[in-house]
């Protein structure tokens, strides 16, 4: 009985523990915000899309990689759908490096659809060198990569604010209620009218969050939609065929009763 009460007491105070470490380590609420590709029919915005890749390019780029999308997936369906003019041209803006070529020498040339996001440093020690020892993470699945996804991806971009009296940040380091720890080396990359959304939209730092959010989304599940698609398609399977097995068992319960 001594030893039961022991071990009550144990997983008593293991479990006050656990949930004050938790509470302590709880972060301010996440914003919400609504997502159009959430839910059973849920389907990306596409003027969200192709906003969001402008935010992307203008923005994150110059530190950011997306080096599992390639340029001609912008023009798929379910993602932002550009034309194949406009995938073209989106792609021959870039310059890579290739070859060697017949010299032995490496070359740079305009990238072509089927490249992948052009890199926007040569290696790992050049980012690092580039942004005071940090490696800014690949975006490619970088909403899979945090938890929170989206939510959390959304609400950091718009957390920067001056850190509360008694905090104490480094050289370099920032402010951001919804950054786990608060602190990020990342300077605030948003500000009002950063960019000029080519369909004219407002670029408040709510709106490029949103979009270049939704975008960083289809990067990391590009079948979204279609999958949305195939199990909306086995449901109503289902339905179907549950309804179809039930007058099917009525019937031959029919024949049975009738026979007794």
């Amino acid at each position: 009985m001594k030893n039961l009460i022991k071990l009550l007491s144990v997983l008593a105070f293991i479990s006050l523990a656990v949930t004050t470490s938790s509470n302590s380590a709880e972060t301010t609420k996440l914003l919400k915000t609504d997502w159009s590709f959430k839910g059973l029919f849920g389907k990306f915005d596409r003027g969200a899309l192709q906003r969001g890749y402008q935010v992307y390019t203008e923005v994150c780029a110059s530190c950011h990689s997306m080096k599992y999308v390639s340029y001609r997936n912008l023009g798929e369906k379910g993602g932002p759908e550009f034309s194949e003019a406009e995938v073209k041209a989106i792609a021959a803006s870039f310059e890579l490096t290739d070859g060697p070529n017949a010299d032995g020498e490496m070359f740079t040339r305009p990238a072509k659809p089927s490249d992948k996001f052009v890199m926007p440093y040569e290696n790992v020690k050049a980012a690092q060198a580039a942004n005071g020892g940090a490696y800014p993470p690949d975006m490619s699945v970088l909403v899979k990569a945090r938890g929170g996804g989206v939510d959390y991806i959304y609400s950091l971009l718009q957390g920067y604010e001056d850190a509360p009296s008694g905090i104490t940040l480094d050289e370099g380091v920032y402010y951001n209620k919804y950054m786990y720890g608060n602190k990020i080396k990342m300077a605030a990359p948003l500000s009002d009218d950063l960019i000029e959304y080519g369909d004219g939209t407002n670029a408040t730092v709510e709106q490029m969050s949103k979009d270049v959010t939704t975008f960083l989304m289809w990067a990391a599940e590009p079948h979204l939609e279609s999958r949305h698609q195939m199990g909306f398609k086995a449901i109503i399977y289902l339905i179907i065929l549950t309804v179809l097995v039930y007058f099917s068992m009525k019937k031959i319960w029919s024949r049975v009763e009738s026979e007794v």
